[in-house]
């Protein structure tokens, strides 16, 4: 066996992916170098590590197998890595997070300085719903999760960040400003959802249902840049959060519409586990949120604080 590093880092990418072109991309590789190495990788081995279906790339129950003792080593190597620059006096490991997807507006701004300021650490954030985020959290694969809805079958710590302000947004001048106010206006427009399991969706149907509003056309979609893109064409309306609007905002692009009951306010928690056993890098920045919070959302937020 003559396998490299980055040949198992390579094959591991491609075993989560199971494409050689979304490994490229995440890699910052070409295509066919990222094929040269999964090829000389392979050729180290008497089984095959992938099949292609169709045009598919899956693992073979051997692949997989591969693949599973390739993270146990990668994990290795980046412990040791993390181990000499621990003894070198450097704050070293991974900081895992899990964000809902409207959290992306917010998280970075709050991990921007602590990056800078520890080079040794890692940082792995996952983007996703909320529903995806809860269980990451209760099965102890991230340190911290970022929620604007607390889980309730949870005991977690929470730190509160700021405000998640949500209004009625739709296309500029898609209608007059007081349209809404009308009897029965809201009914008449098409409704653009996320989809089940978003915090987002849910405040937007609590609302709905405490009005009374029965939905005449409804559209489901799956990410809030999704629901923006479609608001923006002017395929209907709804109810988003203010944090991920600016831009939009600013070039009068979106508007928000007034209308009684709104806006929806919610709090960004940022919350771990009860009893979690926390690393030194996950206690530093776990410090450091609370110590900074009120000048990170002074400097990156004040606009926000404005509006809402």
């Amino acid at each position: 066996m003559n396998y490299t590093l980055h040949q198992l880092r390579i094959f591991h990418k491609i075993s989560e992916n199971q494409s050689v072109t979304k490994t490229a991309e995440e890699l910052h590789l070409t295509q066919p170098a990222v094929s040269i190495q999964l090829k000389n990788f392979q050729q180290q081995f008497p089984l095959d590590l992938t099949e292609v279906v169709g045009r598919q790339l899956y693992l073979t129950d051997f692949g997989k197998e591969i693949a599973e003792a390739s993270a146990r080593i990668l994990g290795e190597v980046e412990s040791i890595d993390h181990r000499i620059k621990s003894y070198g006096g450097q704050l070293a490991g991974r900081l895992k997070i899990a964000v809902v997807s409207t959290g992306k507006y917010v998280m970075p701004y709050f991990l921007s300085s602590f990056m800078e300021q520890h080079p040794g650490v890692d940082l792995e954030m996952d983007v996703t719903n909320k529903t995806r985020v809860v269980e990451t959290l209760e099965n102890n694969e991230v340190d911290f999760a970022l929620v604007s809805v607390l889980p309730k079958h949870l005991p977690v710590n929470q730190v509160k960040l700021m405000n998640n302000v949500l209004y009625l947004v739709g296309k500029r001048d898609a209608v007059s400003p007081r349209f809404f106010y009308q009897k029965g206006a809201l009914e008449k427009v098409s409704w653009l959802f996320r989809e089940p399991g978003s915090a987002t969706r849910a405040a937007m149907e609590n609302y709905l249902k405490s009005r009374e509003i029965r939905i005449q056309k409804k559209i489901e979609l799956t990410s809030n840049e999704a629901v923006k893109q479609s608001v923006l064409a002017g395929l209907g309306f709804s109810v988003m959060p203010l944090i991920g609007l600016k831009n939009e905002l600013n070039a009068e692009d979106l508007q928000v519409y007034p209308c009684k009951g709104l806006p929806v306010t919610t709090t960004w928690n940022l919350i771990s586990l009860k009893n979690k056993s926390f690393s030194p890098v996950a206690e530093a920045f776990l410090t450091y949120v609370e110590e900074e919070k009120k000048d990170i959302i002074a400097n990156y937020f004040s606009w926000y604080e404005e509006v809402s």
